[in-house]
């Protein structure tokens, strides 16, 4: 083995794990989510907050830390976000209330806004251009052993323990990961901008508002209620309009509009909005309605989910191959499809023993692992060498901006055809989940029929 290869595995895994703590402390929540609703004694609509406050916090900081990482460094902001991450979890696990779970939630996604786009940059700028679609197959499929661990994980915690633990275990994980980061990781750097504080403000309440006010929808119950919510959208939209302005007039924009003339970039991001937007209502509430309509336990809930979840590890890298041999936009489809066939079977069956649904949750899975790494791969070959960190924070932005949506509006869905039973709200939640993953169609459509390469 040559010290170049050596060299490439030790990036390869330490990057692949930074996206796997980053996704482990949204999966794992999920089992856990039950037990966390009962001893606080909140709503299904509060309890969507100790997801999405994480998932947001991460959209919205995320261009700053990529901005941040292209001028001071990609590895020691990737080691910053590891450290502020880690202390979040410390933070997550004293909590004693719902506010202060959704509060240390916020600095946990602090950290992590840092730790995906970075970590993709840092291997994506690593690694040759004829290894990258391989390579990001693999990073998708290590980072996507959280969905495999972390359900089953946060199950066997809660069931053993607590459901505080599930944030204590990121300590020591932490702080391995910075010590050898610091060591194996190459230093790299990008374009040298200034920090556009008052553009991160603008995207900040445009994507919390817009979520916000259409989670408080679902509940409100006066006039006066309902004028506050939609004030509040209002406003996030208008704040949206601001952003887009200013990065159209801004020489130097945080976000250049300019990547967005290219249909792949554009359909790529789009696309991932949708796949992810689904997946993240689904993982919110099929652990739910197990627990609560299938009788089973946190831990039995998790390894219920193995099916789908297990699936990721071993398609990814197939599914990077594949990228690399028929190109994006196929492969992206395919995915996109399978996955909404998955949820369209699971909404059909819902009244069924589990074993009905073990078929459907694999195609799901299967569609998951092959569309996530062809549009990663779509979005950054789609942009020269220069701008891949922009275009990592921008891929990951419509990533999770789409699951704390697509979180949002199952919970909506839910609560408008829950009726007498769970089930009932469930199965609505699923064909609502199923049909964003075949919107996401459209939208793969428009990547590139042949494969696009960084241009340097």
């Amino acid at each position: 083995m040559t010290e170049e290869t050596v060299k490439d595995r030790w990036v390869l895994g330490l990057t692949s794990l930074g996206f796997f703590m980053a996704m482990m402390d949204a999966m794992i929540v999920t089992t856990a989510s039950t037990a966390i609703r009962t001893e606080f004694q909140i709503s299904v609509g509060l309890l969507q907050w100790a997801l999405n406050a994480y998932n947001i916090t991460i959209a919205a900081v995320l261009l700053v830390g990529v901005a941040l990482g292209e001028r001071w460094g990609r590895r020691k902001i990737y080691n910053w976000g590891i450290f502020i991450f880690t202390i979040g979890s410390v933070l997550c696990a004293l909590a004693n209330n719902i506010e202060w779970l959704i509060a240390t939630r916020i600095v946990e996604g602090l950290g992590a806004s840092v730790m995906t786009p970075m970590s993709m940059a840092i291997l994506t700028n690593t690694v040759p251009a004829n290894q990258r679609g391989r390579a990001l197959g693999i990073w998708s499929g290590i980072g996507g052993l959280a969905l495999i661990i972390g359900p089953s994980l946060g199950g066997l915690i809660v069931a053993q323990l607590t459901w505080q633990w599930i944030f204590w275990l990121n300590v020591p994980v932490g702080i391995m990961a910075i010590g050898l980061s610091q060591y194996h990781l190459p230093e790299s750097h990008g374009q040298n901008e200034p920090i556009k504080l008052i553009d991160n403000l603008l995207l900040i309440m445009a994507m919390a508002g817009l979520v916000w006010a259409l989670s408080a929808s679902t509940s409100v119950t006066g006039t006066s209620q309902l004028g506050l919510v939609a004030v509040i959208g209002l406003i996030s939209v208008g704040c949206g309009i601001g952003f887009i302005y200013r990065q159209s007039v801004d020489p130097l924009p945080m976000l250049p509009l300019t990547l967005f003339h290219n249909p792949t970039f554009t359909g790529g991001n789009l696309a991932t909005a949708c796949l992810y937007g689904s997946m993240y209502g689904v993982v919110f509430f099929l652990p739910q309605y197990l627990q609560v309509s299938q009788r089973a336990t946190a831990l039995t809930a998790g390894l219920a989910l193995l099916p789908w979840t297990g699936t990721l590890v071993v398609v990814a890298p197939f599914a990077g191959r594949a990228v690399d041999r028929f190109g994006d936009r196929w492969v992206a489809t395919l995915g996109l499809v399978l996955q909404g066939v998955g949820y369209l079977s699971i909404a059909l069956l819902v009244h069924q023993s589990y074993l009905w649904l073990v078929l459907p949750l694999m195609i799901a899975g299967v569609g998951l692992s092959m569309a996530g790494p062809a549009l990663q791969k779509a979005v950054l070959g789609a942009v020269p060498r220069v701008m891949i960190g922009k275009a990592a924070g921008v891929y990951n932005v419509f990533r999770l901006l789409g699951g704390a949506l697509g979180t949002t509006v199952a919970v909506m869905i839910f609560y408008q055809c829950q009726g007498t039973t769970f089930s009932s709200g469930f199965q609505a939640t699923m064909l609502g989940t199923a049909v964003l993953s075949f919107l996401g169609v459209i939208w793969s459509w428009h990547l590139a029929a042949e494969r696009v390469v960084n241009l340097d």
